[in-house]
């Protein structure tokens, strides 16, 4: 079975090469409104450009994943801060589609956790589909609306999950058809584990974004592994790319939920075992906090397993 591998958004191989930069609104008041838009355009145009550097560094070392940065444009959903983030970077939008397009990568999405469809609050749901209205709208100006997903986790539990599971199905009416096709739900490391997301997927139609150190954190006794996966897979069904897995490992004992540095081997051994034997391509992103630097590190480190065959800089066969 064929794995690819990807990393979230900033290349720690490149200097000086985040596409995460930012403004914050106390900053932006304190400027004139000439300035205000001149900063907001320049950082902007920065995160873009870095963006394209990173694209660039992952063609070279054939990495087909890649998850943009949620905060390419700064103070976008700011309530109080109205500009067009769109009209004056459509030539560099439209570079970095066409990247993405003709080496066939694949993109995503992964707002904050403050974008929940769970709240009683009518407040945090529009604000919910504003920040996906926003992150859409940088899809469908890099032509990548109808291939690049969304991911989201279902939200808080506010003390009483059923009630939160049914408020999320009716908030989520709120979110335009086009956006939602585009969506994909995570497993907690807290809140709700992989069976009751699964749950929530599979009502919605929602492929899941299956993290397994999520998992390994957050799940009950009754929720094995190799009962789970085939589910996992089930919801990608009608997807035109195989399924995805978020691929981390523990700090530590003490840290467990955090993120390491590096992907430990024998911590995702009892996953790689049971996807062997289901035998289904799957795309692995790294969100170790060495980024692009984990990944390489992880793909040699699998490629050293005996009977594995390396297929590329990112990809093997297990």
């Amino acid at each position: 079975m064929r794995i690819r591998f990807g990393y979230v958004s900033h290349a720690l191989s490149l200097w000086e090469a985040t596409p995460a930069r930012t403004m914050t609104y106390a900053r932006y008041k304190k400027l004139d409104n000439d300035d205000r838009i001149s900063q907001l355009k320049k950082i902007t145009e920065i995160n873009l450009r870095n963006t394209l550097r990173a694209l660039h560094f992952n063609i070279a070392h054939e990495i087909h994943l890649y998850r943009f940065s949620s905060s390419l444009v700064p103070l976008a959903t700011h309530e109080e801060v109205q500009w067009d983030y769109i009209t004056p970077f459509k030539s560099l939008y439209q570079e970095i589609g066409e990247l993405v397009q003709t080496h066939q990568m694949r993109t995503s999405f992964h707002p904050n956790q403050f974008t929940l469809f769970t709240s009683d609050k009518p407040h945090v749901t529009e604000n919910a589909v504003k920040d996906m209205e926003y992150h859409y709208a940088l899809l469908e100006a890099m032509d990548l609306e109808k291939e690049g997903h969304i991911n989201l986790h279902v939200g808080g539990a506010y003390g009483d999950k059923k009630a939160a599971v049914s408020r999320f199905h009716d908030n989520l009416k709120q979110l335009p058809v086009p956006i939602k096709k585009q969506m994909t739900l995570e497993n907690d490391d807290k809140t709700y584990t992989t069976s009751e997301t699964l749950d929530v997927c599979e009502k919605e139609r929602i492929p899941l974004m299956f993290d397994y150190h999520h998992y390994m954190a957050n799940h009950q006794q009754e929720e094995k592994l190799d009962e789970l996966l085939p589910r996992f897979f089930d919801t990608w069904k009608e997807m035109k790319v195989p399924p995805k897995i978020h691929i981390s490992s523990p700090k530590s004992e003490n840290a467990y939920r955090s993120h390491a540095d590096y992907v430990n081997l024998d911590f995702i051994q009892p996953l790689l075992k049971t996807l062997k034997t289901l035998g289904e391509p799957v795309d692995f992103m790294i969100e170790a906090k060495a980024k692009d630097q984990a990944l390489l590190q992880l793909v040699e480190d699998i490629s050293n397993i005996r009977g594995v065959k390396r297929l590329g800089g990112a990809m093997v066969n297990l």
